[in-house]
């Protein structure tokens, strides 16, 4: 047995996964193979790449095999091509091993079952689908084609040969359909229309909900035969980065306009929550988070409307300015979500309606609703 099957075997044991398929396919494929020559490391403002060829082969692997996400690609940038520090959002990574094989065990799929998978990235979890459903039943579709190509060779290497494409995954693959489960590797703000087209009656979505605050949801949604599609969000919190076509757009400069001046009725330090988080971002759609604690910042990339909180007295004030009053929508889903006892996600769910729209509910569908932007 080598150091890398040593390695893959004990991270597959520590793996929490219900179906155990999940974890002998984990067991089965090489991760070095698909972190490449480089990786990123984050010391808070840059990030600095640490070459294949410059490290201690026993200490790579040993890195490489860690239940953690390393980013493999920041703002184009490979991390096997960066000569020093960088700065700059991430754009491809190497995602944990754990929530790979937790995502597709939540979608439940299933021997034989056919899948198209959203984002082909490094490879990694094309491979890891493929060892357990077969090549054939594979597609996988990635948007930058520097990084299809990379992954195409390194799933080749593997012995692996699935339906590799380079495109939109937002708009699925018709050729390919009707699949029965499309799982994505990356958020979204809404669900594409054209994933539930092109899933089976019964088959499903799994996807993240996120947005520009960043806090995702992950769900996994029934396509049903009136072209409906329902489902619930798990407590996993996962950090997808979003879908490249829905990257916010650069935001306006923010300056702190006294505006509208209140007291707040909940406390900011409740967006350093995750579930926080997640439900100011579904009562603010289009805005961004810049910083959480006493000293909340949310600006609108829409509009430019801005809000902003600062210690007075005992308590907080809110500063708002612009045609949003973002504050107020934040607060009114964080009120609502504390008379409800300030539940986990997986007290949400998700309703897709026959004419598209969608809506994340608390409770049940028939409870507090907010609108996804499509």
């Amino acid at each position: 047995m080598t150091d890398s099957d040593d390695l893959r075997r004990r991270l597959a044991a520590a793996v929490p996964v219900g179906d155990p398929a999940w974890r002998a396919a984990l067991e089965s494929v090489p991760r070095e193979l698909f972190v490449g020559g480089g990786l990123f490391r984050f010391d808070g403002r840059h990030w600095t790449p640490l070459h294949r060829d410059r490290t201690d082969p026993a200490e790579w692997l040993r890195l490489v095999h860690q239940d953690t996400t390393w980013v493999t690609q920041v703002d184009g940038i490979a991390a096997a091509d960066a000569t020093g520090p960088v700065t700059g959002r991430p754009t491809s990574s190497s995602t944990l091993p754990s929530l790979i094989v937790r995502m597709l065990d939540l979608a439940r799929i299933g021997d034989g079952d056919k899948v198209l998978e959203i984002g082909t990235g490094t490879g990694y979890s094309t491979a890891i689908l493929c060892a357990r459903l077969g090549d054939e039943n594979v597609y996988s579709i990635e948007y930058d084609p520097h990084l299809a190509a990379a992954a195409a060779d390194r799933l080749h290497a593997a012995g692996h040969q699935p339906t590799l494409l380079t495109g939109d995954g937002l708009a699925g693959h018709r050729d390919g359909a009707e699949y029965d489960h499309i799982v994505a590797t990356c958020a979204v703000r809404h669900i594409p229309p054209a994933w539930l087209h092109q899933v089976r009656d019964g088959g499903t979505v799994t996807a993240a909900v996120g947005g520009w605050l960043p806090a995702s949801g992950l769900v996994r949604l029934t396509v049903h035969d009136d072209g409906t599609a329902t489902g619930r969000f798990h407590t996993d919190q996962i950090s997808y980065m979003l879908a490249r076509p829905h990257e916010r757009p650069p935001r306006p400069t923010f300056h702190r306009n006294p505006g509208r001046t209140r007291s707040t009725r909940v406390q900011p330090a409740l967006l350093e929550d995750w579930t926080g988080q997640f439900l100011a971002q579904l009562a603010a759609p289009s805005a961004e988070l810049m910083t959480t604690g006493t000293d909340v910042i949310l600006v609108d990339v829409a509009t430019g409307s801005q809000a902003w909180t600062e210690p007075a007295g005992e308590g907080w004030a809110v500063h708002q300015h612009g045609p949003l009053q973002l504050w107020d929508q934040v607060e009114g889903a964080l009120t609502t979500w504390r008379s409800a006892g300030s539940p986990t996600l997986s007290d949400f769910g998700m309703t897709v309606e026959e004419d598209g729209t969608q809506r994340v509910w608390l409770g049940s569908p028939e409870g507090p609703s907010w609108s996804l932007p499509v």
